[in-house]
């Protein structure tokens, strides 16, 4: 899924449309669905590979390792880092402690969001044969049918997954693939676009919360608040390749403020009537001074400022210059930023273990895309 969120996500996972984000899918994937265009080198940094002069596949067999990396750029490796960060959310959003049912959902996820990504690049192969003739496709390095296939294969294992942990699961999983392929297939470049991927993130964090708990309810909050994360990113990835948009970045860098502000400034509080169970009204919660901030407050709170910090720089340069560089550099920052939120969501709802856990994938991930193998394959 390009989820969203995110190419987030999510991808976020999004070609001409989306982060990649299922993550959850033209445009940047927030990790469910769509591909965007690369980022100029950040360290994450587009596919440098430059095709055969005639546009062609080199005759011959490839070296395994070639083909590794063709498959690690069509799946965008290491924006899969921002998938488990959904199930986790939904999780501490439901009140209950990750169990085996949530990594389900969260190979689940993985599933969906790398179908979506290897839907999108075959469902843009014309347009990047123009555009972005150094991808997978159009350089000839995997063949369409190839991509297809996987795209479907990834589809079946995520909602196999989805079934193994529970009716409730699939009853969420199954949506979130049809807004993968929608968006994907049809979507895509019309202005249902950013809206597809939005909700194809915030499905995915329902996921992990019906798998879990097998309820949905008590996550909605948080899911609505990864979807406008999503959407924005989305936003902004529609005009990565051609620039000239000042008004998507700006609506973007406003939502991050909001969106940051509202994390915040309220927090679920647990009461002390068992382990993971909300404590029935009345009873006693443990006593602070007045004014003292909990810890957890502290911890939501400074995940919402990296969060913040992460997407509102790049944003802000892009308002100022919306040259394809700078847009892609913030559909970039945007993407990275949906882990931070995610961690600042598990905080939020009083489980700040799960919120290091997910805090950890970031660094996780830049290491992992710092790796030589994967120093040519995009996040978005």
């Amino acid at each position: 899924m390009s989820r969203a969120g995110a190419r987030d996500a999510p991808g976020s996972s999004a070609s001409s449309a989306s982060p990649r984000v299922l993550a959850v899918p033209a445009a940047p994937s927030d990790g469910h669905g769509g591909d965007a265009a690369a980022p100029p080198a950040d360290g994450q940094g587009a596919d440098l590979a430059t095709p055969p002069a005639d546009g062609a596949a080199t005759r011959g067999p490839r070296p395994r390792s070639g083909r590794a990396g063709a498959w690690a750029e069509l799946l965008r490796l290491p924006a899969l880092f921002t998938v488990p960060g959904d199930a986790l959310a939904g999780a501490a959003a439901a009140g209950v402690r990750p169990g085996r049912r949530t990594l389900l959902a969260i190979g689940s996820s993985l599933c969906l969001y790398e179908a979506g990504m290897a839907l999108n690049d075959w469902a843009d192969r014309a347009e990047d044969a123009v555009e972005r003739p150094h991808r997978p496709i159009p350089s000839g390095r995997i063949r369409p049918a190839a991509a297809l296939a996987a795209a479907c294969g990834l589809t079946g294992a995520g909602l196999a997954l989805a079934a193994a942990a529970g009716r409730p699961a699939l009853a969420v999983a199954a949506p979130l693939a049809g807004s993968v392929w929608a968006y994907d297939l049809v979507l895509k470049h019309t202005p249902a676009g950013p809206a597809a991927m939005a909700a194809a993130r915030g499905l995915d964090l329902l996921l992990g919360a019906a798998a879990t708990s097998g309820g949905t309810r008590a996550a909605l909050p948080s899911a609505a608040l990864l979807g406008s994360h999503t959407l924005a990113v989305t936003a902004v990835s529609r005009r990565e390749t051609t620039g000239g948009s000042v008004l998507a970045p700006s609506a973007a860098l406003a939502t991050t403020g909001v969106l940051a502000r509202l994390v915040a400034g309220h927090r679920r509080t647990r009461l002390p009537a068992g382990r993971w169970a909300a404590a029935a009204p009345g009873l006693p919660g443990p006593k602070r001074a007045a004014g003292a901030p909990e810890a957890g407050d502290v911890l939501t709170a400074a995940l919402g400022a990296v969060y913040a910090a992460t997407a509102a720089r790049p944003y802000f340069h892009a308002t100022l210059n919306p040259s394809p560089p700078l847009t892609q550099r913030a559909v970039g920052g945007g993407i990275r930023a949906t882990i931070p939120l995610q961690a600042a969501l598990a905080a939020r709802a009083g489980a700040p273990a799960t919120s290091l856990l997910i805090a950890a994938l970031a660094p996780a991930g830049r290491m992992f895309a710092k790796r030589a193998a994967m120093r040519k394959v995009s996040i978005t």
